[in-house]
Formats: structure tokens, C-alpha cells, sequence
């Protein structure tokens, strides 16, 4: 049963790592929209997992995707702050198709870290530009960013566990699946 319905669905795309992209999209709107910690969410790793494993376009488009559509149902919010969140993770896919290439635990883990850092510098430092929340001093921008390190350390604890989970699943199933066929191939010599 689960066998045709992935074939029926696979009959409706191009190939399985656009149903792959279609249920990360799903699940990380779904994952935005349920109540979670503050920075806790799986978009980072959307962005990371779509720039290493699916097609270049996915890579940029997914996340922001996945931000828009969950923002119509949690709301927009300062249009200068939006878009930094926008294109951190839009960076994040970069960082994606850098990893593409060197694809190991370490760079694995450097991008993921990366991707929490620049996140927490460009959003924050937007917060300081474009509200009213902190003096526009040097104490004010420090003031501002040690009042994030609470939501920075969700966001490199979300990014960390939702990339453990998208890269560590996929590579579970690709090397199950290339398992199975040495599998066949010897029970079935030519």
C-alpha cells in the first residue's frame, strides 16, 4: 500500500527529490505553525539539506517558501526584518551548495554553525536598525545582541538537531536502499 502511493505520487513529479523537497516544505511549515521554542525551527536545515541534496533552485526557494506560507497564517512582521530573515536563509542554501562538495560530518557541522551565526548577526543587527527597541549607540547594538544570545542558542540547538535529523534520514534511506540493490544483484547474478 505505502509502495503505490509513493508511485503514485512519484508518477505526478519529475522524480523522488521533488517529493523529497515537497515534504520537507510540508513538514516545515507544519513545524513553524505548531507551537515550538522561540528559533527553534527547521528552516535553516531546509535550506542546508535542499543546497546540498536536491536541485540548485531548491536551495533558495524552499525555505523562503516555507517562510511565506507559514507567515500567512502566524503574521508578517517589519518588512526590513523579514526580508534579513528572508535572505539569511536564502544564505543558508549557499551554504547548502558549498557543502554539496565537501560533504562530510565536519562541513556538515561548520555550515549548520554558520548558518545559526550569520542568522543571529544579520537578524539582530536589523532589529538595532530598524526599531525603536534599542538607543542607535555601540551599547545599544551590544545591548541588542546580548538579549538575543536566549534566541541564538534555540537557533544553533534547532539547526543543529533539524540537520542531524534531514541529513542523518536521508543518508540512513540512500545507504539502506543501495544496500538492498548489492542485496539483490547477489542473490540475482547475471
Amino acid at each position: 500500500m505505502i509502495r503505490a502511493l509513493w508511485d503514485n505520487l512519484a508518477s505526478i513529479f519529475k522524480n523522488k527529490l521533488q517529493i523529497v523537497a515537497l515534504l520537507i516544505l510540508v513538514f516545515g511549515i507544519f513545524a513553524r505553525l505548531l507551537p515550538h521554542p522561540a528559533n527553534f525551527a527547521p528552516i535553516a536545515a531546509i535550506a542546508l539539506f535542499a543546497g546540498t541534496y536536491l536541485d540548485r533552485r531548491y536551495a533558495l526557494w524552499l525555505p523562503v517558501i516555507a517562510m511565506f506560507v507559514s507567515d500567512l497564517f502566524i503574521g508578517f512582521y517589519s518588512w526590513p526584518i523579514m526580508v534579513s530573515v528572508y535572505a539569511c536563509f536564502m544564505v543558508s542554501g549557499l551554504i547548502g551548495l558549498w557543502i554539496r562538495k565537501r560533504k562530510n560530518v565536519v562541513f556538515v557541522g561548520f555550515g549548520t554553525i554558520a548558518s545559526s551565526v550569520i542568522f543571529f548577526l544579520v537578524t539582530n543587527f536589523m532589529v538595532f536598525l530598524a526599531t525603536p527597541l534599542y538607543e542607535k549607540s555601540f551599547l545599544g547594538l551590544t545591548t541588542c545582541f546580548y538579549m538575543a544570545i536566549p534566541f541564538f542558542r534555540n537557533t544553533l540547538l534547532g539547526d543543529l538537531f533539524y540537520v542531524t535529523l534531514f541529513f542523518g534520514a536521508y543518508e540512513l534511506v540512500f545507504y539502506l536502499v543501495r544496500k538492498r540493490k548489492l542485496q539483490f544483484v547477489s542473490k540475482n547474478p547475471c
